[in-house]
């Protein structure tokens, strides 16, 4: 009698191990695919980045030569020294 329901019970044992192993291979290639997945996403989302900051980067530079060209002008410093508020004559 024990041995009937030694075996009965690893007759139902084994498929539910069987059925385990497969709900560990699935979630496996589920992790496996969400990683690729997320490398992908954030292989876009840098490449947007980078164009972005590129554009800041250019847009700066911009900012800076209109900078560098107004401080570089021929105008005489003293001008705008006499235009400042601060400016007490002395």
């Amino acid at each position: 009698m024990r041995n009937i329901f030694a075996y009965s019970i690893a007759a139902v044992a084994l498929p539910l191990a069987a059925c385990s192993e497969e709900t560990r291979d699935n979630a496996e290639v589920m992790a496996e695919h969400a990683a690729d997945d997320t490398a992908k996403n954030l292989d876009a989302a840098g490449e947007v980045l980078e164009d972005h900051i590129a554009d800041a980067a250019a847009g700066v530079s911009e900012g800076a030569d209109a900078v560098e060209e107004h401080l570089r002008d021929e105008d005489d410093p003293q001008d705008e020294l006499e235009k400042a508020p601060a400016f007490n004559g002395n």
